[in-house]
């Protein structure tokens, strides 16, 4: 009898478009996932991340499953009780707290949170221990644009919706590879584009993105001049009469300096600056003025700067400017990076703010959250930012850290001093789901949270729309809600610190955190007065603000005219152009900028776990443009070592046109759970925007060297492949250069050195269950330092390591990946000497259709639309189809070259 399938109705746990979706379970395990159709985020539609969900949650290998303490740091961590590791946690901050103040603890949680869970910690800091010291991810990705929004209209959050997308008639992209990070909604702008070509796309990007090479209008500035190009584009509007005087009259302040400011950023000027041609800049400040509907999509390329505060303001200037905000089509939207980056910022869960958009520095701000939540004073000091958080710890003002859902190890910048910083802190709580990431070894205490599916609470998406996150399946082992988790400590701290006040945290549901959420918003800009999970379970996701009385939410905000500073007048702010924060030499002539992948996430402790991820992009690399590399004599899949001031790391070299010569490119999800360094952000500077106190995250000044590296290594295991890289991680770091990939239930490794590591190989041997015996051959020559083994299981290569000569391991893994049993002599696997063929790179993920047919196709005449018809790539999630129109566009280029008598 087939077991019943289980419909739950909740939200992706991915970016922060905050689809809906269907999940399948059945009993204690997810088997599925549809988009939910009736969800206005996404209306049924999910990404190839979203799509593959199920598969990151198909096995509980690498789970944090039980609580586990070390009884001192040369100690191996053991598993305990619950009770004892809450106790610990609790004995430990409240003495450190009575011994050294408030301020001596610190918070650093993740906008990956549910915003029950923010709620009960941002209570605990700010309103128990008495410390503002509670900060988050979302520092890294979305505070600038916070700032941005702050400055201009006395307000956080975006002022359009996403209804917005169909609605525009002119698309301006900064600092936004959409494709990528948001592809759902790039989908309904492709759909609006399709039905109406006259839109127009102008991308602001320095490379050649997805979306950039879609775009009608692509701005490839130099890094970092986003601020020269805006106010250069203002110039343009404000002498040619494109601007709405009227507006600017009506409802904003502090025109007049900003007109000032900009006289000197002529066109000519700016696009000199920028590296652009001068009518392009033109082009763009027209195609925005004179559209009735422009609406700017910006992410981390704006908000990952030292100036990225400017960057938004400048980017805000245009549409105060030109009256495009608070109207259908138009605005300056603000994608945010996480699933409840949103609902973080609401709760106060951040060290610059208080609950519901309040102010630490307003008294009036801290009383009524006193009052509501029954405390003492709250603190007037506002809390040390991330950057500064870690180096609070590193110098000791800060003894002990409670890390929550997130891998600062990876994700802060200049992370070798993080590293530093962890060591040196008296108390590292890491409360996470996965037990490998890089900053799980640092616990003193690790306690296990439950994950996508295995909770339930809250979540506020992009366009400021609630959404209720539904448990599906229980946590596996012990693992427990963050809320809960939190709650539990926090009684227990408070029976130690204040036991003279009521019991602040007698939370017993996700949804009486939330009712005592929405009462401290009653009042504020964004009230939900009005919403309760009862009001979500029967109206759906809603949009805030909803104070009581209401029957729905605001779609946009500032419609009116009326914004939410004191004069009630959006603020104009003149923002001077400044250069990056490191800027390039005769040392350092590279400029390094970071992105994201297509089908990764973050630092991959949840999408790594999916084999199909990274069929797309398969390995680690530095992106170079060819003629760079031709002068420095480098070639492609050739180790290189990029360095800068701060550190240095080597990775393989990557050549393609989309990169403007003189810059560089990595992508930010390789960690040490897959590479023998902790990523790129290992290169990355500390420095950070002076109101934002964002890093900039997204540029370094580096130089690119050859890696003489002449000892190599390559490996392969077919098998259960979380468990073997579990086993192969802690042999990475003895290398020069180590990388896992993972191929459907194959680990392949690859990894070099001067010399073989000590005893290396052995170890290697033991990680990968590759022991000697009847069905293992070995060769060995130590005199050339070379070592080759192979294993068969029931008749079928199972497995190899080829050191020191690694000319044949091409061969033998294409023996390898096609699991058939083997012919003739064994003998043979060892004189195979051909280079085999590369890995089939994957376009899309959905359909699993690779390179190779796709490009078959398109030389025998297939169009887009026959594509998707027979190939069926591109008709299920559509994140592919950036990538496929280029390819059929390119093999037309050629086509008409060749018919035009070129070649």
């Amino acid at each position: 009898m087939s077991e019943t399938t289980t419909i739950t109705k909740s939200t992706c746990c991915y970016c922060g478009v905050g689809c809906g979706v269907l999940i399948e379970s059945q009993k204690d395990r997810i088997t599925g996932i549809k988009g939910d159709p009736e969800h206005p985020a996404n209306y049924g539609r999910l990404c190839s991340k979203g799509l593959s969900l199920p598969l990151t949650v198909a096995s509980d290998a690498g789970r944090a499953l039980y609580p586990e303490m070390r009884l001192d740091r040369n100690s191996p961590r053991r598993r305990v009780d619950w009770e004892p590791a809450l106790e610990s946690v609790a004995q430990r901050f409240a003495e450190i707290v009575r011994l050294h103040g408030p301020d001596a603890v610190a918070f650093y949680v993740s906008g990956q949170l549910l915003t029950e869970d923010y709620y009960v910690f941002n209570k605990l800091a700010k309103g128990l221990v008495g410390t503002n010291n509670i900060d988050t991810n979302s520092r890294l990705c979305m505070s600038s644009a916070v700032t941005g929004y702050k400055l201009a209209f006395g307000a956080d959050g975006p002022p359009g919706c996403y209804d917005d997308l169909e609605q525009a008639r002119t698309v301006l992209f900064a600092g936004s590879n959409m494709a990528y990070a948001h592809p759902v909604l790039f989908r309904r702008l492709e759909a609006s584009k399709a039905q109406n070509p006259n839109i127009r796309w102008i991308v602001i990007d320095p490379r050649r993105t997805d979306t950039a090479a879609m775009a009608d209008l692509h701005l490839a500035i130099e890094p970092g001049t986003d601020v020269a190009l805006f106010n250069g584009m203002l110039h343009h509007l404000i002498w040619e009469g494109l601007i709405d005087q009227a507006y600017i009259d009506s409802n904003t302040d502090g025109f007049a300096a900003l007109k000032n400011l900009v006289r000197e950023y002529t066109p000519r000027m700016a696009a000199e600056l920028c590296g652009i041609q001068e009518s392009d800049l033109i082009q763009a400040a027209e195609w925005f003025g004179e559209s009735p509907a422009s609406l700017s999509l910006y992410c981390m390329g704006l908000n990952q700067s030292s100036h990225g505060a400017d960057k938004n303001l400048a980017l805000i200037n245009l549409h105060l400017a030109t009256g495009q905000i608070g109207r259908a089509g138009s605005g300056p939207f603000s994608l945010t990076g996480q699933p409840n980056a949103m609902g973080g910022r609401e709760v106060g869960g951040m060290a610059t703010m208080l609950a519901a958009h309040r102010e630490i520095a307003n008294p009036i701000h801290r009383a009524e959250v006193e009052q509501l939540w029954g405390t003492g004073p709250l603190s007037e000091r506002p809390g040390l930012p991330a950057v500064e958080m870690f180096d609070a710890i590193l110098d000791g003002r800060i003894k002990a850290v409670w890390i929550v859902c997130t891998n600062p190890v990876h994700s802060m910048p200049d992370i070798g001093k993080i590293r530093e910083a962890l060591r040196c802190a008296e108390f590292v709580v890491v409360q996470e789901a996965y037990a490998q990431t890089d900053t799980t070894p640092f616990a003193d205490v690790l306690l296990p949270a439950s994950s996508w599916g295995e909770k339930g609470g809250t979540v506020t998406n992009s366009e400021r729309r609630i959404s209720r996150v539904r448990q599906a399946i229980p946590p596996p082992g012990e693992a427990k809600p963050d809320w809960r988790i939190a709650n539990d400590i926090a009684r227990r701290m408070q029976a130690l610190l204040r036991p003279d006040l009521p019991d602040l945290f007698s939370f017993t549901t996700p949804e009486s955190v939330f009712d005592e959420h929405r009462k401290l918003t009653v009042g504020r800009d964004l009230d939900i007065g009005g919403l309760s999970y009862a009001a979500l379970e029967t109206q759906g996701p809603q949009q805030w603000p909803y104070p009581a009385g209401a029957s729905s939410g605001q779609a946009r905000r500032y419609t009116d005219g009326k914004f939410a500073t004191t004069s009630g007048r959006a603020q104009f702010h003149a923002t001077r152009f400044q250069p990056v924060a490191e800027a390039t030499n005769a040392r350092y002539p590279f400029h390094l900028l970071t992105g994201r992948l297509r089908d990764q996430w973050h630092g991959m402790s949840r999408s790594g776990r999916n084999a199909a991820a990274f069929s797309h992009a398969p390995e680690p690399g530095l992106t170079m443009h060819p003629a760079d590399a031709e002068r420095r004599g480098l070639r492609a899949g050739s180790l290189v070592t990029v360095a800068s001031k701060r550190a240095q790391m080597i990775l393989p070299l990557q050549v393609s046109d989309e990169v403007p010569s003189g810059t560089v490119f990595a992508a930010m999800h390789w960690n040490a759970q897959f590479l023998n360094s902790g990523g790129i952000n290992e290169v990355l500077s500390g420095v950070v925007d002076k109101r934002s106190f964002q890093p900039e995250l997204k540029h370094a000044a580096v130089r690119v060297e050859a890696s003489e590296l002449p000892w190599h290594m390559q490996a392969a295991r077919r098998g259960d492949v979380l468990t073997l890289q579990a086993r192969v991680q802690p042999l990475l770091h003895e290398c020069a250069y180590a990388a896992i990939t993972i191929e459907a239930d194959l680990l392949l490794l690859r990894a070099a050195h001067r010399e073989p590591p000590a005893a290396w190989l052995e170890r290697l041997y033991a990680a990968l269950a590759l022991p000697t015996g009847p069905d293992t051959l070995e060769y060995r020559d130590d005199q050339r330092r070379v070592a080759k083994r192979v294993m068969w299981h029931d008749g079928a290569l199972a497995g190899f390591v080829f050191a020191g000569e690694v000319a044949g391991a091409g061969a033998v893994l294409d023996t390898l990946r096609q699991n058939q049993a083997w012919q003739g002599s064994r003998l043979a696997v060892f004189s195979r000497q051909t280079t085999g063929v590369a890995m089939d790179r994957t376009i899309c993920q959905c359909m699993q259709v690779k390179a190779s047919r796709i490009e078959r196709a398109i030389a025998q005449g297939a169009t887009l639309t026959q594509l998707k018809a027979t190939l069926r790539c591109g008709s299920v999630c559509g994140s592919c189809l950036p990538e496929l129109k280029q390819l059929c566009d390119r093999a037309k280029l050629v086509q008409e070259g060749v018919k035009n008598g070129y070649r």
